[in-house]
């Protein structure tokens, strides 16, 4: 683990406010609410990571659905602090929330190249690219080939 990444849950308003920031900074294209963060927090492991004091990134971990029997995980790394061994750092801690014996997906905005590349060097597949309501960049989702 990179020695001075601190990865905390969302617990409160600071660290909600934080995982808001890196999430509608990588996809502006669907931001979120502060709102709709306290009801994801319900649901899902929503965590932020932070270089000491500094925040770099945040993460999600979404149980299987009715759509899916996949687990789903997210590691966001704000680009200012990429290539340093963040992504990896708050992926492993996502496998770690996922736990064994299960599918496991991600999704990623096509217009983030660092992120697939990331997730194809980890061993994840596109299976489909699909569009929100409203929005012109796809998202893509991805499947870990096992």
């Amino acid at each position: 683990m990179v020695p001075a990444l601190r990865i905390v849950p969302v617990q409160d308003d600071q660290t909600l406010l934080d995982w808001q920031l890196v999430h509608n900074e990588i996809i502006p294209t669907a931001p979120l609410s502060v709102d709709d963060i306290r009801e994801r927090t319900t649901r899902n492991v929503l965590e932020v990571a932070y270089d000491g004091d500094v925040l770099v990134g945040c993460s999600t971990v979404r149980p299987p659905s009715e759509e899916t029997a996949a687990v789903t995980v997210i590691a966001r790394v704000l680009p200012a602090y990429r290539q340093r061994g963040f992504g990896e750092a708050i992926y492993q801690r996502c496998l770690t929330h996922a736990g064994d014996g299960r599918g496991i997906e991600t999704h990623i905005l096509a217009s983030n190249e660092d992120g697939l590349r990331f997730a194809k060097a980890h061993g994840f597949v596109e299976v489909e690219r699909y569009l929100l309501p409203g929005d012109t960049i796809p998202f893509v989702e991805l499947r870990l080939d096992a």
